[in-house]
């Protein structure tokens, strides 16, 4: 049974407190921890093509590699909106919806333009 982001975000919280690491856990410093972990996602797949990037995939120990490196991303993610009282859910449905005016399905369906060049 898969946990909800609740659950997944106090798990990550008893994770920090029972290290005292919330002194740590600023926006800036989570906000680089998100950033690194990202660019280490990043750099796996920098300058592949895309047979090169299936494979990784076909890997289980490069496809471990890449799960490690989203894990990273996901914790410091949830750990950032736990620390700042933020909701993820709300953050993720307003995002939508103002994607949502922005992107007209009739007008970007198929096309990857920004919302300024519609």
């Amino acid at each position: 049974m898969s946990d909800t982001i609740q659950e997944m975000t106090e798990k990550v919280k008893a994770f920090c407190e029972a290290r005292d690491w919330d002194q740590y856990h600023d926006p800036k410093e989570l906000s680089i921890g998100l950033s690194t972990e990202a660019n280490e996602l990043l750099s796996i797949f920098r300058f592949k093509s895309k047979e090169q990037m299936q494979a990784i995939f076909d890997d289980s120990q490069k496809r471990a590699h890449v799960e490690e490196e989203v894990a990273d991303v996901f914790f410091f993610l949830l750990r950032f909106a736990q620390m700042n009282n933020l909701d993820l859910e709300e953050c993720l449905d307003q995002k939508l919806e103002r994607n949502e005016e922005k992107y007209p399905v009739d007008k970007v369906k198929g096309k990857n333009l920004k919302y300024t060049e519609i």
